[in-house]
């Protein structure tokens, strides 16, 4: 049984994100990004082909934590407006 991918972790935000995508291209262009690398990691770790170095993998952790933090950032930017326009 396949483990679920733990970089999947806005799955429950869903619908915000798609907002901000048809609203904003780089938010679409960096969520893109981070979607693609996540599925990379995934795949490298729960391979069973040849061995990837760990400095390697451990790169791809940091850029993709760095596109997690700048995704959160504009989920709660969007959050907020979202929170105002109700008032």
């Amino acid at each position: 049984m396949k483990r679920q991918n733990k970089y999947r972790k806005f799955q429950l935000q869903q619908k915000n994100i798609e907002a901000l995508e048809k609203d904003n291209s780089r938010f679409k262009r960096v969520y893109s990004e981070y979607e693609n690398m996540s599925e990379e990691l995934w795949n490298l770790e729960n391979s069973d082909n040849e061995p990837v170095p760990d400095d390697f993998i451990n790169a791809m952790i940091l850029q993709a934590s760095y596109l997690e933090d700048e995704i959160e950032d504009w989920l709660i930017q969007f959050n907020d407006r979202k929170k105002e326009i109700k008032q």
